[in-house]
């Protein structure tokens, strides 16, 4: 069975915002492969990977079926990446005067991603609603370390039609502890292009959909 991401991550029987956030992070998938390549000493293609993790699971792309239900200050929400097992959490630390979130992915191997992001509130453009996060990643891997900064808008395109659409766009700087150093760039159509170390540009499309096989689920892309 082939389902939107969209579905999964805001699905029909309703959930909180921490809840879509723990969602949004099961793409943990990203970070079992930083593992991999960090294990044959890629360590500029386990930077991208790490890349990859952080701005996919920032964001969403699709049709907004509704807005999620808002948390109170210092509620967390925990769930395990049905693909990996990975153990995802989300704490909302405050809501005023703006929405404070900060996250953790940890893999089985004791490898953590932990995130931080503030959503300062909603602008109103001519191409939707916006939604501006500034946030802050570090990922670890024992003596491998990344850091990732840069702001994430979340959009609400709206529709005449009742199609209201969420997508996002933005930029990310990284850097890792072994000289490697990147950029990458979203844009509205969900397509990331990303450099290091001054290296091409490469482009890569978000994975939008899964496959259901049962409780597990397994990714590809479009």
């Amino acid at each position: 069975m082939l389902i939107d991401t969209l579905r999964y991550e805001l699905p029909p029987e309703g959930i909180t915002l921490l809840g879509y956030i723990v969602r949004r992070m099961h793409k943990t998938d990203w970070l079992v492969k930083a593992v991999d390549l960090l294990a044959k000493n890629k360590k500029a293609e386990a930077l991208e990977a790490v890349a990859l993790y952080a701005v996919s699971s920032s964001t969403s792309f699709g049709r907004a079926y509704y807005q999620p239900q808002f948390n109170r200050a210092g509620e967390t929400i925990q769930e395990r990446d049905p693909i990996t097992g990975a153990s995802v959490s989300a704490k909302l630390e405050r809501s005023s005067p703006a929405y404070h979130i900060t996250y953790t992915a940890a893999l089985d191997g004791g490898e953590t991603f932990h995130g931080s992001e503030t959503i300062l509130g909603t602008t109103i453009g001519l191409r939707g609603l916006g939604m501006p996060a500034p946030s802050k990643f570090v990922f670890k891997a024992a003596d491998y370390e990344v850091e990732l900064t840069g702001t994430i808008t979340s959009e609400l395109a709206l529709s005449l039609f009742g199609n209201t659409r969420i997508r996002a766009y933005g930029s990310l700087d990284f850097k890792d502890n072994a000289g490697n150093t990147g950029h990458l760039d979203l844009n509205r159509q969900g397509y990331v292009t990303l450099t290091i170390n001054g290296n091409p540009a490469v482009t890569h499309a978000l994975i939008r959909v899964m496959w259901l096989e049962g409780l597990k689920l397994s990714p590809q892309p479009l």
